[in-house]
């Protein structure tokens, strides 16, 4: 009896030490992916009041959660049944990765272009609310796509492996994709409290490190908007590359027609021209649902 017990628990060792090993390797595999969905999330994740920022990041997060449970699932029935439609799933999600790079593009050389957040100019808290629930929705949606992409890198390393061991690798990088990330993302927007924190930490102390607390403090405040803007150009590079990576990785006559220029040049061209052909229809279809009004 206890002989059995011990076989189960090294049994239960040896399936944790090999889902830790397989976990390394997803991760080194999805580390693009989780960077591109850090500077996505992050830039989608400011712009409110101070007080907003927080609640909203963790509807957000909250918002991943739920893609996670609902994507997991389907992505092991899609394996072993379905493999046929991961492909199109992915060129879907490509598809609107893409026509959202573009459309941030189209709004910087638009009216968009010098608006103010609509935290520093609405006053009417409904509207705030409105217009949250908008960037909150339109965040979810696009960390549905990009946790499909990072779901099946994942699982696409551990297809040879048991069933137990796929759950177990894919559930830790689906976890890292949403602690990790948004955990981050939580830093990155708070940078602004812990400046003011160490530059009144300065104030009181007065002297020894006084210095050194107030310059961080100020390094930390100054740092933010230039940090945040980053982070929104990066973001709308990293939906493009993204988006066109899922057809450049999955059309094999666009990938050998795209060899012989460097692979992230290939996937941001890709990306360019899919959103820029999807734009021109959705702005049509605005227009002609707008006259129909």
């Amino acid at each position: 009896m206890t002989g059995g017990l011990f076989a189960i628990l090294d049994d239960i060792a040896i399936l944790l030490d090999d889902a830790a090993v397989m976990s390394k390797v997803a991760a080194k595999k999805t580390a693009g992916i989780l960077g591109d969905d850090l500077a996505v999330n992050a830039e989608k994740a400011t712009g409110f009041r101070a007080t907003r920022e927080l609640p909203v990041l963790w509807a957000i997060t909250k918002g991943s959660f739920i893609n996670k449970l609902v994507i997991l699932p389907l992505a092991f029935l899609l394996s072993a049944y379905a493999s046929w439609m991961i492909v199109p799933i992915l060129l879907l999600g490509g598809a609107y990765l893409s026509y959202e790079g573009v459309e941030k593009i189209y709004h910087l050389f638009t009216r968009q272009a010098h608006e103010k957040p609509a935290a520093e100019t609405v006053r009417d808290e409904a509207v705030l609310l409105q217009l949250e629930k908008g960037k909150i929705s339109s965040a979810v949606r696009t960390d549905f796509i990009l946790s499909i992409e990072i779901i099946m890198i994942a699982l696409g390393t551990v297809m040879a492996q048991s069933l137990v061991l796929q759950i177990m690798v894919v559930s830790i990088i689906a976890l890292l994709a949403t602690v990790g990330v948004y955990g981050l993302v939580a830093l990155i927007v708070r940078m602004d409290d812990a400046g003011f924190f160490l530059i009144a930490k300065a104030q009181r102390i007065k002297g020894g490190l006084a210095p050194i607390l107030g310059w961080a403090g100020e390094f930390l405040v100054a740092s933010l908007p230039k940090v945040i803007r980053a982070l929104g150009i990066i973001g709308t590079v990293a939906m493009l590359l993204v988006g066109g990576g899922m057809f450049t990785h999955n059309i094999a006559a666009l990938h050998h027609a795209l060899e012989f220029m460097p692979v992230l040049l290939g996937d941001l061209l890709i990306g360019l021209v899919v959103g820029g052909t999807l734009l021109p229809v959705q702005l049509l279809v605005s227009k002609m649902r707008a006259a129909r009004l």
